[in-house]
Order: C-alpha cells, then structure tokens, then sequence
C-alpha cells in the first residue's frame, strides 16, 4: 500500500517513517509536516493509507479529512482520546494513542490491509464440533480478580481508568471502540461492546440495542421504544425489545 504521514511534530513524524520502513508491504510516497501539503499530495496522485494526526497548524487532521473528495484508508494519530469518537464518525481504520508502540502500529496497518483486501467468497459450512464456549478474553481490560469485584479498569488511551459498575450509567459500541458514560466521566477505550458485555453483572446491566447497553441504576423512565437515562434516550431495537421489558419486569412492582 502507498501511504502518506501528516504529522507536525518532528519526532513523531521521524518515529512513523521508521515503522512504515519496517514493512515491506507499505510504500511511503511522503512525510508531511504541512497538512496544506499533504492536501496537494492528496489531490494530485492516488494513496492508499494515510497516516494524520489531528492536532495540527493552519488545519486540523479532521478538517483536512472533511475535505478530500476521494479518501484513503485512514488512520488517526493523536495524543488526545477524546478525538476519538469524531474520527470514527467520519470511518477511519483505527486510532492510535502516542506514544505509540510498534505493536500497536502494526495492528492498525493489519486492520487496513484486511479493509482494502477484496473479500473472498465464503466456504460452504461445516457441521461444527462441539466444543466448550469460552468468552473472548478484552485486550484493554485488566481482569478482575474475581466474579463479584465491584469494579474493572480500562485503558483510556494510555492509562489504566478505575471505573465501578454502580457508576456507569450507560455504554456506547463504536465499531472498534466503546465509549463509557459515567456519573462523572465518558471515557472511550479500544474494544468491542461484546467484550466488555461479558464481564458486566447480568442482572445490573441489559442490551436494549445493537450498539448500547444501560445499566438499571441509571434508568431514569422507560418509554415505549426508549430509554431515558438523564438528558440521554437511548434507543430499544426490536431485537432486544422482549428481553428488556422481561429484564424491567423483574424489577417492577406489580399493581395490587
């Protein structure tokens, strides 16, 4: 793949150009201090995967984006979490947090490769085996020390966040991204809405849609096909809808 950096910042540029030369499957066409000139770049010959960073001079990494007409594969650079759920808004491949490892670098360029690969038809099913059902353990997710722990850390770019259960009110799934709402904070993590799913107390928490989980505490009302958690309405897709209203069942006072 041919791909362009655009980052400002010498040292980060400098530490990019060495990853992309490890990589014999990525061909650096330029490394851009100027996003105006990577723009020129951008609109005068073809490039599959774009390296940017947000903060910048003159135009910001996102509103450099709005404006090509023909985007590449993109991957965002950035030392600031919150940029996050913008950037997954507008499709990017993946979102990288500096000071940023190899490891990670060679997972985000992993993710494009696959994106830009024509998908291959799929093979005629087999009868599965049977085999035990073992939940996905969360790349982002320290563990906790057992089933009852009232709390689990996650990694807000790179720190490690104490959240407990009773403070979160609800989750959003992003793609590869979660962003987590609590009574004090929002934060977003790299991980799938399934994964932290699995560790979340059953009977604290429900699914009432595809991309959002609620916790009960923070409930608010329910109303026919939403969820009021504050100034928030989460949407109830049919999907979830029957498990739901047996979930709020359990938990409402019946009439005399």
């Amino acid at each position: 793949m041919t791909c362009l950096i655009v980052e400002d910042e010498p040292l980060a540029r400098n530490l990019l150009v060495s990853y992309v030369e490890k990589l014999p499957s990525l061909q650096l066409v330029e490394a851009c201090a100027n996003p105006l000139a990577a723009l020129e770049i951008l609109r005068n010959q073809p490039i599959d995967l774009l390296f940017l960073d947000i903060q910048m001079p003159e135009i910001t990494g996102l509103n450099l984006l709005k404006i090509l007409h023909h985007k590449p594969l993109v991957i965002l650079t950035t030392a600031y979490s919150e940029y996050a759920l913008e950037g997954y808004e507008l499709d990017v491949v993946d979102y990288l947090m500096k000071p940023i490892s190899l490891e990670r670098f060679l997972r985000a360029v992993e993710k494009a490769s696959k994106r830009r690969a024509p998908q291959a038809p799929a093979p005629a099913p087999e009868p599965p085996a049977p085999a035990p059902v073992v939940a996905p353990r969360p790349e982002n997710v320290a563990p906790p020390e057992k089933a009852a722990s009232p709390f689990v850390f996650i990694k807000d770019g790179t720190k490690l966040v104490k959240v407990r259960w009773d403070d979160i009110l609800y989750i959003e799934g992003l793609k590869d991204y979660v962003a987590i709402h609590t009574r004090q904070q929002k934060i977003v993590s790299l991980q799938r809405l399934k994964t932290l799913e699995n560790l979340l107390p059953a009977d604290n928490f429900i699914r009432v849609h595809h991309s959002y989980i609620v916790a009960l505490e923070g409930i608010d009302a329910v109303h026919k096909n939403e969820v009021q958690i504050g100034q928030s309405l989460i949407p109830i897709s049919d999907t979830y809808k029957k498990a739901f209203r047996e979930f709020i069942d359990r938990n409402h006072i019946q009439p005399e």
